[in-house]
């Protein structure tokens, strides 16, 4: 009697890990069978044996085995047919996967199938289902009859859920991860929106499953009302594919997405395919990819591809905003003294003013390494470049073609005196090889050296006091030189200087090898910092250029022409509210501004503000003839825990007028999301209409999708 207790104890624990939702469990082995050597633990107030040998137990009993926990009042289990009789409240619990509740059960010898009475299933702890009779089949469907399916909070004083699904039969497929529904309802507030006769979801433990994924409605004022309905199919575990239609009366696109994982990689294809009223009878769509892979010998590979069919489609169809598309692949290798890249990049223009004289194909390759030679101490750097730009114009001077290599060898080595100064010495030289094709301004081949040195004096200053704030100030001046031998090549790469804290002490200011600056040069700043382990911190940077000569190639509003520059000014608050402000700015003798960049944030539980000023002086030689003077805004407010609105604004104060404004809410709980927006782009060109934006999303929590959390969680009182 003994063995046979033990036995019908085991039987228990195989009936939760039957009922439980993983088939795959630690309890099942390779062939397919439940492990019934894990311990199994009986607990309940009283445990019997009946005259007509029947094994009861009664009172609070729990079954444990692995991760499978089976509550009821009372079990029986009789020797003779196999079966066990359950009497609830049951409560079967998985790991929190699967919770199964029942007022009765009634499990076969086998424990394949099986009738549970009044019970409720409960899926990752968001998608419940409450049926008059589950029955259990071939130990992989789960039927059931008379069915309320729902994700939304249940009260139990009988208002309805927000949504549910009403069905005559659900059958849950536990292998396949599956819901298949049969003569189903949709209502809302318990009221019938749609009848279904028959369909399928997949239950919210599956990762990957082919089906629908979340509609969307969209408005525009060029594309009218139209619909898209995203299509997930799977390809194995490596790779999936999305297709997408997108259906309005003035446009048929077809949306795609493929990605796919590799050992040591992965890639991914995102594009549309495009018949539609705008321009009728012509293809249009756009093609982005990118790819990453790790190769032997550390290097790695990428590559990024951009690719749309005309000037106007990304904007009219709500992709990203851009002006140029940028398609690359690069070869690299990093490591600790060493680096190396090889680039090939093609341009696409969408804008206006660009033609076949704008440079498209460019190629570029870099090498560095350092040494520490011990004999003169610091660090030796040795360094190659290599770029290449060409034009689609064969026009002279318009079509103009480079090719440059550039060798350098600096040179760096710091002391540290004991009183805390500190010194900085620095010498190398470059030389730049130039190959000029189609310009007659220039000779075919020019040749440029340039030695440089400079020496740095620093005197860093800390303080900390008694609060645990510390302060730093570090004044600092330089004295460099340096002389270009040979004749300046064509302006390319360097036409935009930028003026910062982060080129305030280099020999050369000019983005690019094809112009140097000349000459001595005398640099003071002053940094200065506060850090706080609460409260405020901030840093400020303050900076100024004194040159012997002035160079001409230096534009009036980049901060650096004539002998002296403007005066740098740049610095960051930081406040422990939430608030944040970044700013840097060029101040000429005049005391005018040059340019002036503002940068904010404020965040806090319920509401997030962001935003940008940005003044930039007129400059012919930038292209820019007149000022530019525009603010950026974004920010979101948390009304409730449901309900969060969020608005943006980007605004050409210089033209006083709005380039783009958008407005949208959201509403969130534990079982639905719906989405509103609008948005209005009043950019216009000869290629590029205003266009006003609306769209519309609702998503349902509970079919694979990772929601219903705690925070949005309605109340029932």
């Amino acid at each position: 009697m003994t063995q046979a207790i033990c036995n019908a104890l085991r039987n228990l624990l195989l009936l939760a890990a039957f009922w439980s939702a993983l088939p795959a469990l630690a309890q099942q082995g390779e062939d397919g069978v439940v492990d019934d050597t894990l311990p199994a633990t009986l607990v309940a107030d009283s445990v019997f044996i009946t005259p007509d040998r029947q094994l009861v137990a009664e009172g609070n009993v729990e079954a444990f085995q692995g991760q499978t926990r089976l509550r009821a009042e009372r079990i029986t289990f009789d020797r003779e047919t196999g079966t066990l009789s359950i009497e609830g409240p049951i409560r079967i619990d998985d790991g929190g996967e699967m919770v199964i509740l029942a007022n009765a059960a009634e499990i076969d010898s086998d424990f394949q199938n099986g009738l549970l009475t009044g019970a409720r299933m409960v899926l990752d702890e968001q998608l419940q289902m409450a049926a008059l009779q589950m029955n259990r089949v071939s130990g992989r469907y789960t039927q059931l009859f008379k069915t309320a399916v729902t994700s939304c909070n249940v009260c139990e004083d009988g208002r309805p859920p927000l949504w549910q699904i009403r069905a005559r039969k659900v059958i849950h497929d536990q292998e396949e991860k599956q819901l298949y529904f049969e003569d189903a309802q949709f209502r809302i507030l318990d009221v019938p929106v749609m009848y279904l006769p028959r369909f399928r979801l997949p239950d919210p433990t599956l990762e990957r499953g082919r089906g629908f994924l979340i509609p969307s409605l969209r408005t525009t004022s060029q594309l009218s009302t139209g619909v898209r309905l995203p299509y997930f199919i799977p390809l194995g575990d490596s790779r999936d594919l999305t297709l997408a239609p997108y259906i309005s009366s003035r446009t048929r696109t077809l949306d795609y997405r493929y990605r796919q994982a590799f050992r040591r990689g992965r890639i991914g294809f995102e594009g549309a395919y495009t018949r539609d009223d705008i321009q009728p009878g012509d293809s249009r769509g756009y093609l982005f990819g990118y790819g990453a892979f790790d190769l032997p010998r550390d290097f790695a590979l990428r590559f990024d591809l951009a690719l749309v069919s005309d000037d106007s489609y990304l904007s009219q169809y709500d992709l990203p905003d851009l002006d140029r598309l940028r398609s690359e692949i690069a070869l690299t290798r990093v490591k600790r003294d060493s680096a190396f890249q090889v680039d090939l990049i093609h341009y696409q223009s969408l804008r206006e003013n660009d033609d076949e004289t704008t440079p498209s194909r460019f190629a570029d390759v870099f090498y560095e390494r350092r040494y520490f030679p011990k004999a003169i101490g610091g660090e030796l750097r040795l360094n190659f470049e290599g770029h290449g730009h060409e034009r689609l114009s064969d026009v002279n001077i318009d079509g103009r073609d480079v090719l440059r290599a550039t060798a350098d060898i600096d040179w760096h080595r710091t002391w540290i005196a004991g009183n805390g100064l500190r010194t900085d010495w620095q010498m190398g030289v470059s030389g730049d090889i130039f190959k000029i094709y189609q310009d007659s301004d220039y000779p075919d081949d020019i040749i440029r050296a340039t030695p440089r040195a400079a020496l740095t004096l620093s005197y860093p200053m800390s303080k900390s006091m008694g609060n645990g704030v510390t302060q730093s100030l570090e004044p600092v001046v330089q004295l460099g030189w340096s002389d270009v031998h040979g004749e300046n090549p064509p302006n390319i790469e360097s036409r935009f200087v930028e003026f910062d804290q982060g080129n305030l002490l280099s020999l050369s200011r000019f983005p690019g090898p094809d112009r140097r600056e000349e000459g001595a040069a005398l640099v003071y700043g002053l940094n200065w910092a506060r850090y706080a382990p609460s409260g405020w911190q901030a840093w400020a940077t303050i900076g100024q250029v004194f040159r012997k000569t002035a160079d001409e190639a230096f534009t009036d509003t980049s901060g650096l022409s004539g002998t002296s520059s403007s005066i740098l000014i740049a610095g960051q608050f930081q406040h422990d509210s939430g608030l944040m402000l970044t700013g840097r700015g060029l101040i000429d003798n005049s005391l005018s501004m040059n340019k002036a960049e503002v940068r904010g944030s404020w965040s806090n539980n319920s509401l997030n503000l962001a935003g940008t000023y940005l003044w930039l002086g007129s400059d012919l030689e930038e292209d820019r003839d007149s000022p530019l003077s525009e603010v950026w805004f974004d920010g979101t407010y948390g009304i409730n825990q449901s309900w969060s609105a969020g608005a943006s604004l980007r605004y050409d104060i210089s033209d006083h007028r709005a380039t783009r404004a958008g407005f949208g809410v959201v509403y969130r709980n534990e079982c639905v999301t719906v989405d509103l927006s609008l948005r209005r782009d009043y950019t216009s060109s000869s290629s590029v209409e205003p266009t006003t934006d609306f769209s519309f999303s609702i998503s349902l929590a509970g079919f694979a999708v990772d929601s219903g959390t705690e925070k949005y969680r309605r109340s029932c009182s």
